[in-house]
């Protein structure tokens, strides 16, 4: 079992401040590491009213120097939206602080309101992936080459290796275009997608990426007392599924994703997607899951304060945490 710890760094107005989340997703990378977890995943997003976090390789190479084993995972950078020597500068440097722990996950976006921030154009998205990846992969080499009628070097190389390129995406053709231009496909939470880039990376004579790897709850709170956590944590709950219906709904003219028909208390606890459970409750959970799968912890979501996020993970780490199938 694969553990994932996660972070948005969004701060709503009701939520802790800005300041007090960022230091403590550093302390609790540390912890993380210490604990065992696999991966840190980072987002990103922009010209969001509440922070959510615009640098990723800026945090990852913040926790990387808090940290000695657990691999920094951009879910996703933006790739569109970056100045491409400039991206392959501070990948490489990300990869060296790390010591190699920098998986580079990379999404095409969909908020109009962020490709127009950057000037960039919406409608070329996917095209620009394609040429990301090929930049990428010619500037990690650290020698001169040609691109688009200038010359360019990115130094210094990545060391002791070139990142991986980690493709996401919300659709079957992008699951097969990672097969082609990406070192591998960000599991996606849709197990529907799995199969197609698996399908062509046999038809391309790629070694088996294997079966669909189990998916935990996208959020799991642990609580001793269920009920009056899911009254703590339910506030930030709902600011990020709102404001993930609003980005969609200004994208595609309809909200999208989970609960696009209507976003309440009822319909969360009922999706399944979002859990708080005992001890006990959780580790059946892992059990259901089993060795070949993947839990997630978001203990900062939305701005849930430091306080209560360490009171869930000290609680994961005494009961549930030497239990798990690892």
């Amino acid at each position: 079992m694969e553990l994932c710890i996660t972070y948005d760094m969004r701060a709503p107005e009701f939520g802790a401040p800005r300041t007090d989340l960022y230091h403590c997703a550093l302390d609790q990378a540390a912890w993380a590491d210490e604990a065992g977890f696999d991966v840190v995943g980072l987002g990103e997003h922009h010209c969001a009213a509440d922070g959510y976090n615009p640098s990723p390789l800026v945090l990852a190479a913040a926790m990387a120097a808090r940290t000695r084993r657990i691999r920094l995972r951009t879910s996703v950078l933006l790739a569109p939206l970056y100045d491409l020597p400039k991206l392959a500068e501070d990948a490489a440097v990300t990869q060296l602080v790390s010591g190699g722990r920098l998986l580079l996950g990379i999404g095409a976006g969909y908020r109009p309101v962020e490709f127009a921030s950057f000037g960039r154009d919406l409608a070329q998205r996917w095209r620009d992936m394609g040429r990301t990846c090929e930049f990428l992969r010619l500037a990690w080499r650290g020698e001169p080459f040609d691109w688009d009628g200038r010359q360019v070097l990115v130094t210094p190389r990545p060391q002791p290796c070139a990142p991986p390129i980690l493709l996401g995406g919300s659709s079957a053709a992008a699951a097969r275009r990672a097969a082609h231009i990406a070192d591998g496909w960000f599991p996606p939470l849709d197990a529907r997608l799995w199969q197609p880039y698996r399908d062509e990376c046999l038809a391309l004579g790629m070694p088996d990426p294997g079966e669909y790897p189990k998916q935990g709850p996208i959020f799991l709170w642990v609580a001793r007392d269920p009920e009056r956590a899911w009254d703590e944590v339910m506030p930030h709950v709902l600011h990020q599924l709102r404001s993930y219906s609003e980005w969609t709904r200004e994208a595609f003219g309809q909200a999208a994703g989970p609960y696009a028909g209507g976003i309440d208390e009822d319909s969360v606890r009922r999706s399944g997607a979002y859990q708080v459970l005992a001890p006990e409750q959780a580790l059946a959970l892992a059990q259901e899951l089993g060795e070949q799968s993947v839990l997630y912890l978001n203990p900062l979501l939305a701005g849930i304060a430091p306080d209560t996020s360490w009171r869930m993970l000290r609680l994961f780490e005494d009961e549930v945490l030497p239990h798990l199938p690892r």
